[in-house]
């Protein structure tokens, strides 16, 4: 006989909460390992081209590593709804640890010549494939997990830990560049966030070996509901709610890669901040934006996730410029600017968490929400460094990003206002209608 008492049901919950809030870090971790070391990444293996262009081919493999994650959004969302929501989780973990740990041990230009960058592409696209089904796969194993009324609450374990895994790899960094000489760091510091990847990989492994898998998924094995061709089904029945996703996510997307990955190198190269400020900034906005996430995931369950998403969209056409200007000033500013932007994402994130898995029916949740949000970060998430520095290299102003960023917000909020429909109150388990 199962035990469903009211005690156990908060115990397996808070497993559940820990072994999706580890895993999810340690997929984070690693992304932002190598935003956190762009600028010297593109020393060392880009040495022929001048820093403006060196730092755009960083970033065209940065973006080249989102061209995986259709493969990944297709392969694991369809792996999630057949199989289980957990050995997807299993199976992405393997896989983004792994890419992360070789590119940790990659020999560098003047080692191989132009096979470095193109190792290093690859090992990206795997890192991509991976991501491609963890956020949304993390998303859907909490949220089935969750209690009515606080699924936003319990889901915010999620963007809470993308935010924690950007400060500790921020926090590396910055000790890092602060610690070793340039010689030291471009010799052999900067392996040291990727090398990390292999003990923290086998942690989240374990946790996630340690927890069944979701009542949802269960209940629709014991039924014989399992979709047979989730992506197909997906494609057909949910196509609206796909396209509501992406057009919403888009601006997530811009504003969580300019936040975490290219504010970075964007202060150190064009504002003329230390790569010391500039990673203890990051550090600033992360924190802000995890603790954001918190009070931004409460008043999602009181208010819906309708408001919230408005709010938010409506918020990135009002502040980025102002946010980008302060960035400028000195660096309170910049924390101030850069913590701005960080907050608002939060509240984007935390009503997109639990909406991208309510929206959609449980047959083929993962496959459904894995191509609307996967396909905004590929089109919109993965290229936002590349953009925002081709803009401010073209303009000559650097609050150009800030501009870009108010544009996709505009479209994201006519999208929630006409396309979206409140999710926070509908049953995971229901069948094959969407929302």
């Amino acid at each position: 006989m199962i035990d469903n008492t009211p005690h156990t049901r908060t115990a397996v919950q808070r497993k559940v909460t820990l072994a999706s809030a580890i895993g999810n870090f340690v997929e984070w971790f690693d992304s932002a390992a190598y935003a956190v070391m762009s600028a010297t990444i593109a020393g060392l293996f880009f040495p022929g081209y001048d820093k403006a262009a060196a730092l755009l081919a960083t970033w065209a493999i940065f973006a080249g590593g989102f061209v995986a994650r259709p493969l990944g959004a297709a392969f694991f969302g369809r792996y999630g709804d057949r199989l289980g929501r957990n050995r997807m989780l299993a199976l992405t973990i393997l896989t983004m640890s792994g890419a992360t740990f070789l590119i940790g041990i990659l020999p560098v230009y003047s080692v191989i010549g132009v096979a470095a960058p193109i190792l290093l592409f690859l090992l990206r696209c795997a890192q991509g494939f991976s991501t491609g089904g963890e956020y949304t796969g993390a998303s859907a194993f909490i949220v089935e997990y969750a209690p009515e009324g606080r699924r936003a609450r319990f889901a915010a374990a999620v963007p809470v830990t993308v935010g924690l895994a950007s400060v500790a790899g921020s926090g590396v960094g910055f000790l890092i560049t602060s610690a070793l000489s340039v010689e030291a760091l471009q010799s052999w510091g900067w392996r040291i966030p990727f090398l990390l990847a292999a003990p923290l990989g086998l942690i989240g492994l374990y946790l996630r070996s340690k927890v069944e898998d979701t009542p949802v998924f269960r209940s629709l094995e014991q039924r014989d509901a399992v979709a047979q061709a989730p992506l197909r089904e997906a494609v057909r029945r949910c196509g609206r709610q796909i396209a509501t996703l992406f057009g919403y996510s888009i601006t997530n997307a811009v504003g969580y890669y300019l936040m975490s990955s290219y504010m970075i190198a964007y202060m150190s190269e064009e504002l003329g901040y230390s790569k010391s400020q500039a990673q203890l900034t990051n550090v600033v906005s992360m924190l802000a934006y995890s603790v954001a996430c918190l009070f931004a995931a409460s008043a999602s369950d009181r208010f819906g996730r309708r408001p919230m998403l408005i709010v938010a969209c409506a918020g990135f056409v009002l502040f980025p410029l102002p946010a980008f200007w302060l960035m400028g000033v000195n660096l309170a500013g910049a924390m101030v600017g850069t913590s701005l932007l960080a907050m608002l994402v939060a509240v984007i994130g935390t009503s997109n968490v639990p909406a991208l898995v309510e929206m959609f029916p449980a047959k083929v949740r993962a496959s459904s929400s894995a191509i609307g949000y996967t396909a905004a970060y590929v089109l919109f998430g993965g290229t936002a460094p590349f953009v925002a520095t081709g803009l401010v290299s073209a303009s000559g102003s650097a609050i150009a990003p800030g501009f870009y960023l108010v544009a996709v917000a505009a479209v994201s909020t006519v999208v929630v206002l006409v396309s979206f429909k409140e999710t926070r109150d509908l049953p995971l388990d229901r069948g094959a209608e969407a929302r």
